[in-house]
C-alpha cells in the first residue's frame, strides 16, 4: 500500500493507472477505522481493480461547538488495517494540502442539505460536499463508495454527482452493526460503558417502528410518535430529531408509499449518534 500525502501525487498516481484501462474505487473517510469502512473496502475490491482509502479529519464539516479537535485520530492502526486490506493507496493530506490558504469556494447542494443533519448541524453538508467534490476532482475514481448509515450524505452527494455531471458512480453499502444492532461509528469510542448500553435506544427505537409497519402502519406520524417514546424509556439518551423521509429528496412524508428512509439522531451524553432503516410498502 502507498500512502500519499500531496494532491500532485495522488492525482498522478491515478492517472496512471486510469490511462492502463483499471477500474479505480475511492472510500472516504475520516479515519478511526472500524469494520463499517473496512466493508466499504471489501465492496471496493470486489467491483474495482485499484482501491484508494481517503484519512481526512475535514473542519469543514464540524460547528465550532463539536468535536473535531477530539475526533479519534489513529493513523498507525488504520494504516495497519488498510494494509491487510490490501488497499492499494492511502490518501492523507493536512489540512492545508486540502484547504489552501484563502480558499473561499464551497459546494452546497440546496434544500437537501438543510434536512434531516443539515437542520441541526448547520453548514455540515457543505463542508462534506465541499470535500468530497475535491476528492473526487483529485482521484477521479470511476466508483465511490459510502455507508447507509449516513443516509442522508448519501443521498447528497449523489445529488450533487448527479447535477455536476461528475463521471463516476456512488454505490451505497449496508450498515454494519454490533451484535447487539448498535450501527458502528468511529464516535461509539466516545461511549462509556453505561452510555454503550444507553445508546441502543436507537436501535430499539428503528425496530419498534419496523415492527409496527410490518403489522400495517403506514402513517409516519404515529410510526415517528411510536419511536419517540422508546427514548422516554432512556433519560440519559436526548433525541435530536426522529423523522421519516423520502430517500432521494429527503422530504417528510406523511404515508409510507414506496421507500421511506426513517432517520433518527441523537446524543448520549455528549455524543452525538445516527441511525436508520430504509421500510418499503409493496
Amino acid at each position: 500500500m502507498k500512502v500519499i500525502t500531496t494532491i500532485s501525487e495522488m492525482r498522478a498516481c491515478a492517472r496512471a493507472d486510469r490511462a492502463t484501462g483499471k477500474c479505480l474505487g475511492l472510500v472516504p473517510t475520516m479515519g478511526a477505522i472500524h469494520e463499517g469502512h473496512l466493508s466499504l473496502v471489501r465492496a471496493a475490491k470486489a467491483r474495482c481493480d485499484l482501491v484508494t482509502v481517503s484519512l481526512f479529519v475535514n473542519p469543514t464539516q464540524f460547528g465550532p461547538n463539536e468535536d473535531f479537535s477530539k475526533y479519534p485520530r489513529t493513523f498507525e492502526r488504520d494504516r495497519e488495517l488498510l494494509e491487510k486490506e490490501e488497499v492499494d493507496f492511502l490518501f492523507a493530506p493536512t489540512v492545508d494540502e486540502m484547504y489552501p490558504p484563502g480558499m473561499v469556494t464551497f459546494v452546497t447542494v440546496t434544500g437537501l442539505s438543510e434536512r434531516l443533519c443539515g437542520k441541526s448541524r448547520p453548514g455540515h453538508f457543505r463542508g462534506v460536499t465541499t470535500v468530497v467534490a475535491k476528492l473526487f476532482h483529485i482521484v477521479e475514481p470511476d466508483v465511490a463508495f459510502f455507508g447507509q448509515k449516513d443516509a442522508a450524505q448519501l443521498s447528497i452527494i449523489r445529488r450533487m454527482a448527479r447535477d455536476l455531471n461528475m463521471p463516476l458512480a456512488v454505490a451505497g453499502c449496508p450498515i454494519i452493526r454490533e451484535p447487539d444492532g448498535l450501527a458502528m461509528s468511529s464516535r461509539n469510542a466516545y461511549l462509556d460503558a453505561r452510555q454503550r448500553k444507553s445508546a441502543l435506544v436507537l436501535h430499539r427505537s428503528l425496530q419498534l417502528i419496523r415492527g409496527l409497519f410490518e403489522d400495517g402502519e403506514r402513517s409516519a406520524g404515529a410510526l415517528i410518535e411510536a419511536g419517540k417514546e422508546v427514548f422516554k424509556d432512556e433519560p440519559s439518551a436526548k433525541l435530536d430529531y426522529l423523522e421519516i423521509v423520502d430517500p432521494d429528496s429527503l422530504e417528510s412524508k406523511d404515508e409510507v408509499t414506496g421507500s421511506a428512509l426513517v432517520a433518527i439522531a441523537g446524543f448520549v451524553g455528549e455524543t452525538r449518534l445516527i441511525d436508520n432503516i430504509v421500510l418499503t410498502a409493496s
